[in-house]
């Protein structure tokens, strides 16, 4: 793929704004020289009036999502987006997220512009655990745990029964659960199915993958190691024009 190509699929522009960048020498190496629009190139070397590219397509990022941010590119309230580089949402093709958190649920969230991964990571068939920290409106019961490991509990208006999870007491109100699909609202669903009302959900791990101490809204580049955590690759930073 031509630079020209390559940074406006980046969102640094129209084919022709990029176009112009190249021209005026805008767009160099890390060593300082310039680079022409049938150069080769990588990834790693480029800069764009002196600051480097941002991430490079295949590329997996986790954001500590806030509440009260919706993982939509159009809505009439805050977005994830306002909280990552403004061209995420220029790049062919966008950034988005793996999955969803609704407006109430903080925690992690993974987003790619990798087509493939994200299939992979939401694909019914994965199977992929996500365990979530809950605060209840009410004490817990105590049958609870076992409700939510028969694989029998229903949800309204869901034609079939819920997968396995597992229940972790942390408190009178506080939970940690473990689930493997990604129904709608499934984690309020489920508490809400038993006569409690979920008040508070953060997500703390995707398979084996955890958000650790990054800060709230914040976000950074998931690495190799932790892409094999999640049981994905990609193909690195060795793209040349």
């Amino acid at each position: 793929m031509k630079v020209i190509k390559y940074l406006t699929n980046l969102g640094y522009g129209s084919r022709r704004e990029v176009t112009e960048m190249v021209k005026h020498r805008r767009v160099t190496r890390t060593d300082g020289s310039t680079v022409r629009g049938a150069d080769a190139f990588a990834h790693s070397e480029l800069l764009v009036d002196g600051k480097p590219l941002d991430v490079a397509p295949g590329t997996v990022i986790m954001l500590h999502k806030p509440v009260g941010y919706v993982c939509s590119t159009k809505d009439a309230t805050r977005l994830i987006y306002e909280l990552l580089p403004p061209r995420f949402t220029a790049r062919s093709p966008v950034m988005a997220p793996v999955g969803r958190l609704d407006r109430d649920t903080s925690g992690l969230l993974l987003i790619t512009d990798d087509g493939k991964i994200n299939h992979r990571l939401t694909s019914p068939k994965a199977h992929m655990p996500k365990v979530y920290d809950v605060q209840l409106a009410s004490d817990l019961r105590g049958d609870e745990g076992g409700i939510f490991a028969s694989g029998t509990l229903m949800l309204d208006g869901e034609p079939t029964a819920l997968r396995p999870a597992e229940l972790e007491v942390l408190g009178a109100r506080a939970a940690r659960v473990t689930v493997t699909e990604g129904r709608y609202h499934q984690v309020r669903r489920m508490f809400a199915a038993v006569g409690n009302r979920v008040e508070g959900l953060h997500r703390r791990s995707i398979g084996r993958l955890l958000l650790g101490d990054l800060p709230q809204g914040a976000w950074r580049e998931v690495n190799a190691h932790e892409l094999v955590l999640l049981g994905v690759s990609t193909f690195g930073d060795g793209h040349t024009g």
